[in-house]
């Protein structure tokens, strides 16, 4: 008798997507935006099943996920945003508590909830992780979604 193996498939059609995106430092996060849409689309999920929510920062970004999580119409949340270190310690607990109210709600909630904040030192490490020579972590994000979305939906079906 063998084994059962479930692994994500990367197959998006039929899937409902939401999209959380800061803008703050928009001309980082509509690049992680981009990227992300063009990751769902590449991988089969419809225009019409995308959902994109703006809010002001990524600090708000888990209430707003938390709304979207409580409408049980998506299969999976993307989250995008960029915190860059400047001289405060602000950077701390903006990408600290993105990250831990993110990590609670997917656990909360059982949808999967993917954290695509950037947390970096300076704008160049931002930028090449919004499509420069780190590829685009948006795009990445997204991807994440749909494979986590697939392992889970097999889970259930056990």
């Amino acid at each position: 008798m063998g084994h059962t193996v479930i692994e994500g498939a990367l197959r998006g059609e039929g899937l409902k997507v939401a999209i959380a995106v800061a803008r703050f430092n928009s001309f980082i996060t509509d690049r992680l935006l981009e990227g992300a849409l063009g990751g769902l689309r590449k991988h089969g999920v419809a225009a019409e099943d995308i959902t994109v929510v703006h809010v002001a920062g990524s600090w708000e970004l888990p209430l707003a996920a938390r709304a979207l999580t409580d409408t049980s119409k998506f299969a999976a949340i993307v989250c995008l945003g960029a915190v860059i270190r400047g001289e405060t310690a602000h950077f701390d607990y903006v990408a600290g508590e993105a990250a831990k109210g993110l990590a609670n709600l997917q656990n909360a909630s059982g949808v999967p909830v993917v954290f695509g904040v950037l947390t970096t030192n300076t704008t160049d490490q931002a930028i090449d992780r919004a499509g420069g020579k780190s590829g685009n972590k948006g795009y990445d994000a997204a991807v994440t979604a749909i494979e986590t979305a697939s392992v889970l939906r097999q889970i259930r079906g056990l």
